[in-house]
């Protein structure tokens, strides 16, 4: 995938921390600010269909109120940044369809919980990106409301679910915004559209006023241009960031891949490229994933269909699902029908399992590092993928690598890596112990400053 493939996204936002610095000093305004996000935003949805709803009216009259604020010299900490929140998360006054034909015109009386937060602190939500019907696939096609293309080379798809988020971040409508992540719905997209995405620890976000798919697997998350933006929002949420340089001491576990998914030349030589880099100035040591992972996408797997049935068939009956789910939700739907209560049971215990294993992992190093995705990102319309003598469904190639942190609840990043040759970018995911948040943040803006630094000579990058 050569440079005659890749498409160049529109010029990219500042970041928030720039464009807060900005603001504070006069250099531009929030309606300044919030104007060219709009405009963006209709560009993104008009190429890329990244947005379901652009709110110009709110948004505006948001950002008369922070221009105010700043003139009085009481700029709140997020005052008048623009940001983009998925589809499956509630916004007051704003349409939220949850990505479906059955919510068409829903609007809800109250911010979600993470919505709450980042507007209470001064963010302007410009808008709903788009998600996969109730987050429950990773390409973010709709036969309802279209299909989200990827900035980087529209034949290929941006991921998902939060592939409509992904899509505004790396099209340039904004430095960042709230996505979910139950399987990899926030870490897939950010690395097929060649930005960043966060799962914190499980409960470590709130999801009340969140659509849920999986209960017990959903994250909020958050995704940007890059790690700092990423941080910046974090830290609303009470998330600190360690000052100190202990990070320089970190152990970095590293996984080629996780069996019997394996890397594709793409991701692979772009990969050991970092970790090579980081190997100058990080202690990185090489760890087999033999039977580490065993069964842990199948019970992954096994619990969303459980749980989100569950779910869907509380929340509406069988006449409104056949007449507003997508066949394809139908169809899953239809599938749990079949399921035991026993196969739910023998989920969780593989479950406890893998967290009793990561957990001794971690004990004898402090991060794991691995590929975000076993491949770059698939084209349109494409069922299933073949890698090295491997065959099976995007799904399970696009998710092999991420759902057993949903799984086990252990926080992770996603992190563009460097291309190679004008090729579209792989990812490199940063995984920390429960908890560890903060200073997983911290590791992973280093890693990233790290990898975009200009080799020397001598390769010291320190």
């Amino acid at each position: 995938m050569k440079t005659a493939d890749y498409r160049p996204a529109l010029a990219p936002s500042p970041g928030l921390r720039g464009t807060l610095a900005a603001l504070r000093h006069g250099r531009t305004t929030a309606h300044a600010e919030i104007k060219q996000a709009l405009v963006r935003a209709e560009a993104c949805k008009r190429d890329f269909n990244a947005f379901s709803v652009i709110d110009w009216e709110r948004a505006l009259k948001a950002a008369a109120d922070s221009d105010r604020r700043y003139e009085a010299g009481q700029p709140r900490p997020l005052e008048g940044l623009p940001i983009a929140v998925k589809d499956l998360i509630d916004t007051r006054g704003i349409e939220t369809r949850y990505g479906s034909e059955a919510y068409l015109g829903h609007v809800p009386g109250a911010d979600a919980e993470v919505v709450q937060a980042l507007v209470e602190r001064g963010a302007i939500v410009v808008g709903k990106t788009t998600t996969h019907e109730f987050a429950w696939g990773v390409t973010t096609a709709s036969a309802a409301f279209g299909d989200t293309l990827n900035p980087l080379d529209t034949r290929r798809i941006p991921g998902g679910s939060s592939g409509g988020a992904a899509a505004a971040i790396a099209g340039g409508a904004v430095a960042a915004g709230l996505g979910t992540d139950t399987g990899g719905s926030v870490r897939i997209p950010a690395a097929l559209c060649g930005v960043a995405g966060f799962k914190p620890t499980l409960g470590a976000l709130p999801t009340r006023g969140i659509f849920p798919l999986a209960p017990t697997l959903d994250h909020p998350g958050l995704l940007g241009g890059g790690v700092d933006d990423i941080i910046v929002l974090a830290e609303a949420f009470g998330i600190a960031i360690p000052e100190s340089d202990a990070w320089l001491s970190a152990r970095l576990g590293v996984l080629a891949g996780i069996p019997p998914v394996p890397p594709e030349a793409a991701v692979a030589a772009p990969f050991d490229d970092a970790i090579a880099r980081l190997g100058k100035v990080l202690s990185c040591e090489a760890l087999p994933a033999v039977n580490l992972f065993d069964g842990a996408y199948e019970a992954f797997a096994g619990i969303v269909l459980a749980e989100a049935a569950m779910e869907h068939f509380r929340r509406n009956d069988a006449a409104r699902i056949a007449a507003s789910y997508s066949e394809a939700t139908q169809g899953r739907l239809a599938l749990a029908g079949d399921l035991l209560m026993g196969d739910y049971a023998q989920a969780q215990q593989t479950r406890h399992r893998l967290i009793r294993a990561l957990r001794a992992l971690l004990s004898t190093v402090d991060y794991l590092v691995l590929p975000t995705c076993p491949c770059l990102a698939p084209p349109h319309g494409a069922d299933s993928i073949t890698i090295d003598g491997w065959s099976g469904t995007v799904r399970q190639a696009l998710m092999g690598y991420t759902a057993p942190f949903n799984l086990a609840g252990f926080p992770a990043i996603s992190i563009p890596l460097p291309a190679r040759d004008g090729s579209l970018p792989a990812a490199m995911q940063v995984v920390a112990r429960p908890g560890d948040d903060g200073a997983l943040l911290k590791i992973a803006l280093e890693i990233e400053r790290l990898l975009e630094a200009p080799s020397s000579p001598d390769h010291n990058l320190a």
